[in-house]
């Protein structure tokens, strides 16, 4: 009966997790390049067969006793939670018409330098010239490689493949100010998010694979617009349903443990 009120309390934990995890999608159905999380769920089954109170002799005569069901049964413990990925579906792009708002069709991030020098990845937003001069984040962290942006430049433009141009003084023609470093993931699901939308490689999304916009199933940039989030509120609310009912059922079957266990103490009365 103890057993009941284990497993019970793993299916509320986890139930518990999937409704944190809409929430926070929910909380940035209007976050540019924002990506929804989704949890998976997997059961947890006990080491050994379940077994009579004494395995393979009678309770009742202390015989031994063939049972061939018990002996291969096993019983579930639980739930746990299998993983958590990152669902990279392309959001919405939304025109903004500002030249400093990019996004990517497609597969593929923007390298980013983060303080302590190593890299972690974007899918684009509104860009910046930070202090230093260097094409930035909006929170200020420059875009690999770093590209010096003078300040009397005008007219800066981003090509599909991640070129950037601007015009400078007493110039006819935009001069090339560099080409932003882009990269893919073979399991970009895999990617550890971080805060400001940027993602860290690990383990499990494998190493980055650089390339050029456009080419080497990379997608292309787009100036002057930005990616909207990927959650889509019509599902997310229909996931919150059917999570709260996974948690009411897990309460109701404490509740039910929990009022046996009080009938088995009242025999002794």
């Amino acid at each position: 009966m103890f057993d009941a009120l284990y497993i019970a309390a793993t299916g509320m934990q986890a139930q518990q997790l999937g409704i944190d995890t809409i929430a926070n999608n929910l909380a940035n159905v209007n976050t540019a390049g924002f990506k929804k999380t989704r949890v998976n769920f997997t059961d947890l089954m006990n080491a050994g067969p379940a077994a009579l109170p004494f395995p393979g002799i009678s309770p009742i005569t202390g015989a031994s006793m063939a049972d061939p069901i018990a002996a291969t049964q096993q019983i579930g413990i639980g739930v746990a939670v299998a993983s958590m990925p990152t669902m990279f579906d392309q959001g919405t792009l939304n025109t903004t018409g500002s030249v400093w708002d990019v996004a990517i069709q497609g597969d593929g991030f923007f390298a980013v330098t983060m303080p302590d020098g190593s890299t972690e990845y974007t899918r684009g937003g509104t860009l910046q010239v930070n202090g230093d001069g260097l094409l930035a984040t909006q929170t200020g962290l420059p875009l690999k490689p770093n590209i010096q942006v003078p300040a009397n430049a005008a007219q800066l433009a981003v090509g599909a493949d991640g070129t950037v141009t601007a015009l400078l003084p007493n110039q006819s023609k935009p001069a090339m100010l560099g080409q932003l470093q882009m990269a893919r993931f073979s399991n970009a699901s895999g990617l550890s998010a971080q805060n400001g939308n940027l993602f860290r490689s690990n383990d499990a999304s494998g190493e980055p694979i650089a390339g050029t916009g456009g080419q080497d199933g990379i997608g292309t940039v787009q100036q002057g617009a930005l990616e909207g989030s990927n959650v889509t509120m019509v599902d997310e609310m229909v996931n919150l349903m059917v999570a709260q009912r996974g948690y009411e059922a897990s309460v109701k079957v404490v509740q039910a443990a929990d009022e046996m266990l009080g009938m088995v103490n009242n025999l002794r009365k």
